[in-house]
């Protein structure tokens, strides 16, 4: 598919202000390990855009620059960060107590880190059961909270003398949320935060007053969030990009490495346990079943939209899916992740795969954090509003138009980014066909 032009991008001149939902362990992950790279100390690896290549035209062109050498992205240099959070922490001190990074990298940082001193955070126990935060806003209402926020951002911007901004939950998985009436409109939604109504969740809250000071939004969690239409309904309305939901990390990036390979040799599966083991704040908060509910959610969907068990019913229909979170302090960030994978092949005769992964959450995490900061930087910049399905490759849970089943295979995730990527610069969408070679 030839393209005549590209999408007009507006520059990325001036500071980017990184906004965090939670100072926690991916949060001061993510903020070292950017202060690490600018210092020449260590390498981003697992970014795409910063480690990251795009093919252009043909095979025989050999055209395969860096991503951030293709299109216009802010530079590390020029992101500000700030955060709220339910302790008073600075990232120096919350980092250290999130226990992910050798103190040693930790103290040759600690005059950036110490200067990022969390907002009050908007918080309310009865959405994250296990955790109960000293450093929160008050208020009379829920859309009184959400003021503040705004009020805040705002002045986030004029002090660091941010030209734009961006907003990421990197917060804690909230109890489980069906969605209810009152998300459905912007004007009932508003009325609900007048109205302190249970359905709004502290993440809605942020999200709203990112969309309404105009700056674009990723959740990092499962919750529901900004995963309703009153929010899409703003995010449009604003010209706002939003993505989400939850950070593919460790067992789920797995299965969507995996799910695709078994299914494209059309290998069947009985059965798939997945079991964790965790330490950190996140396996504390999913200790709680209301909490775990929602983040079992988002880890249980992504097989059944790989396999396509109607579409296949053969070799998918009624396999046994069981995931299990379980809290075990001594491991703190470091989580494991066994799965038992039962399989079947030619004639039906079974076999097995069985998985270890010895991951670091945070690890995994922080790249994507600066990847969507950057990205949905770059669509706002272009003129993208709304969900950006073509940030799929970062997420559990994608969020898609309403009509569309989101696509969780991560190697289409991953063409689809790249084709977009080639689509605002006006580069040929690349299909792999490749017929042309051999006319």
């Amino acid at each position: 598919m030839a393209i005549e032009k590209g999408v007009e991008i507006a520059p990325a001149q001036g500071k980017l202000g990184v906004l965090l939902v939670g100072l926690g362990a991916v949060s001061t992950t993510f903020i070292a390990g950017v202060e690490a790279v600018k210092r020449g100390l260590a390498e981003p690896i697992g970014s795409l855009t910063q480690m990251g290549t795009i093919r252009l035209g043909k095979r025989t062109e050999n055209r395969v620059p860096k991503i951030k050498d293709f299109v216009p992205l802010a530079e590390l240099d020029d992101l500000v960060f700030g955060a709220w959070d339910i302790f008073p922490d600075s990232a120096y001190e919350a980092a250290l107590q999130a226990g992910v990074l050798e103190k040693e990298l930790l103290v040759q940082l600690k005059p950036q880190l110490q200067k990022i001193k969390p907002m009050r955070a908007v918080f309310d126990q009865r959405y994250v059961k296990r955790l109960n935060g000293t450093h929160i806003k008050e208020g009379k209402t829920k859309m009184d909270l959400a003021e503040q926020l705004i009020e805040e951002i705002a002045e986030f911007k004029r002090r660091n003398r941010c030209a734009r901004m961006v907003m990421i939950w990197a917060a804690s998985t909230e109890v489980f949320m069906k969605p209810h009436p009152v998300h459905r409109s912007l004007q009932s939604f508003e009325k609900a935060l007048k109205e302190n109504h249970k359905a709004i969740a502290p993440s809605m809250i942020y999200a709203y007053a990112a969309l309404r000071s105009g700056v674009p939004f990723a959740n990092g969690a499962p919750n529901l969030t900004v995963d309703i239409p009153a929010l899409i309904e703003l995010a449009n309305q604003n010209g706002v990009p939003i993505c989400g939901k939850d950070f593919k990390t460790g067992q789920t990036l797995m299965k969507t490495i995996i799910a695709p390979g078994l299914k494209s040799r059309l290998l069947g599966l009985h059965g798939w346990y997945s079991t964790n083991i965790l330490g950190n704040r996140d396996g504390e908060v999913l200790d709680d079943p209301d909490s775990f509910k929602t983040k079992e959610e988002s880890k249980l969907s992504v097989l059944e939209y790989i396999l396509q068990p109607e579409i296949y019913p053969q070799l998918y229909k009624d396999f046994s899916h069981l995931v299990r979170i379980n809290y075990y302090p001594p491991r703190g960030d470091n989580k494991e992740g066994w799965d038992n994978i039962d399989i079947f092949g030619w004639l039906g005769y079974p076999m097995q795969i069985k998985i270890n992964f010895l991951c670091r959450d945070s690890i995994l995490a922080a790249p994507l954090v600066l990847d969507l900061a950057l990205f949905l930087d770059l669509a706002q910049r272009a003129g993208m509003k709304g969900i950006q399905e073509w940030l799929s490759f970062y997420f559990k849970s994608p969020m898609t138009a309403p009509e569309l089943y989101p696509e969780h295979d991560l190697f289409i995730q991953l063409m689809k980014l790249k084709n977009t990527l080639r689509y605002l610069r006006g580069e040929e969408l690349i299909t792999h066909l490749g017929l042309e070679y051999y006319d």
